[in-house]
């Protein structure tokens, strides 16, 4: 289960954080990111096209630009990410 929730950072760098019930107890990962600016902004730190592809003169495949766009979407948090319980699981995910 994972939990999203956007929050004011006070100068003081100070939060007290009220976990919802559904989150069962015990350990958790915290992650804090950066918000956009802007609803349009995905938070990588350039526009368009890759600077290491623009100065290969690469343009990746089909499949790949997919893959970028799917991952800016998760970033976005317009999709959720895909978790997996073990290696097993990742693995076949995979494969299909």
């Amino acid at each position: 289960m994972t939990m999203t929730q956007t929050v004011e950072v006070p100068a003081s760098h100070r939060l007290v954080i009220d976990v919802p019930r559904e989150i069962p107890a015990g350990k958790v990962i915290l992650a804090f990111i950066p918000a956009p600016k802007n609803a349009d902004d995905d938070g990588l730190d350039y526009e368009g096209e890759c600077p290491i592809c623009a100065a290969h003169n690469y343009m990746p495949n089909a499949e790949t630009i997919a893959a970028i766009e799917e991952g800016r979407a998760m970033m976005r948090g317009e999709i959720p990410a895909k978790r997996f319980s073990s290696l097993e699981d990742l693995l076949a995910d995979l494969r299909s």
